[in-house]
């Protein structure tokens, strides 16, 4: 069976530099998307998630910073490599700190861009998004992650492994919206071929068997033009 190519997304205002990357990275294996700044990654993000980000530290308008603690913060833990023109150590400390995986001043060698992009995948490959509880109570659902296990109200609910896949995806990112593209990648699995109307219909599968309601106790929510999110304790 083939592998499919690690995902990389560029994240650059630098046209030229992009373009070089671009190709460099293709040449080496990797499928490589490129942009321009952050709305440009929010979206390619939704629609098709990376592996890895290399992100650009001065950049016009928001920069490589304000990304990485922005997607930090909202829980995307794509691994990112950093780049930036300074070389004040100060500035790797600060960048590592917002969140960022590896950094690399410029200029560089685009091999050693390569090896740290390895690196750095060889180090958070399997980890995901890893949840510390085993056991977690969202409204009356007990959702045990270890033993797959669903009860609501003292009941077992009985979920297909597909619809407990969702549920656990959707728990480990509970309060935060994550678009279809996101489901299919953390819960299906990369090579799944799973189209969003699939993703929906699962969805509505998964709410009946854990007996959702829209109503005031609607556990799983959609967030029009971004997908689905499972309420967190203090929604």
């Amino acid at each position: 069976m083939s592998v499919k190519p690690d995902r990389v997304i560029v994240v650059d205002d630098d046209a030229e530099l992009r373009a070089l990357l671009r190709r460099f990275l293709s040449t080496h294996g990797f499928e490589t998307r490129v942009v321009d700044g952050g709305a440009a990654l929010d979206r390619e993000l939704s629609r098709n998630p990376a592996d890895a980000i290399v992100l650009d530290l001065m950049m016009s308008g928001e920069d490589g910073l304000a990304i990485c603690r922005r997607l930090r913060a909202a829980g995307d833990m794509t691994p990112i490599v950093m780049l930036t023109a300074r070389g004040d150590p100060i500035d790797r400390i600060i960048g590592l700190e917002s969140g960022a995986d590896d950094y690399l001043p410029k200029p560089f060698e685009p091999r050693e861009l390569v090896a740290r992009l390895s690196a750095v995948l060889r180090r958070t490959r399997g980890q995901g998004d890893v949840s510390t509880d085993d056991i977690v109570t969202v409204g009356s659902l007990e959702i045990n992650l270890s033993t797959r296990k669903v009860m609501r109200d003292a009941a077992a609910l009985k979920l297909s492994s597909r619809e407990f896949a969702l549920l656990a995806a959707l728990v480990r990112s509970r309060g935060r919206p994550l678009s279809r593209a996101q489901l299919i990648d953390r819960a299906l699995g990369r090579d799944a071929e799973v189209t969003d109307r699939a993703v929906d219909v699962q969805i509505a599968r998964l709410r009946r068997a854990i007996g959702d309601r829209a109503d005031d106790a609607e556990l799983i929510k959609t967030v029009w033009g971004v997908g689905y999110v499972l309420v967190s304790d203090d929604v």
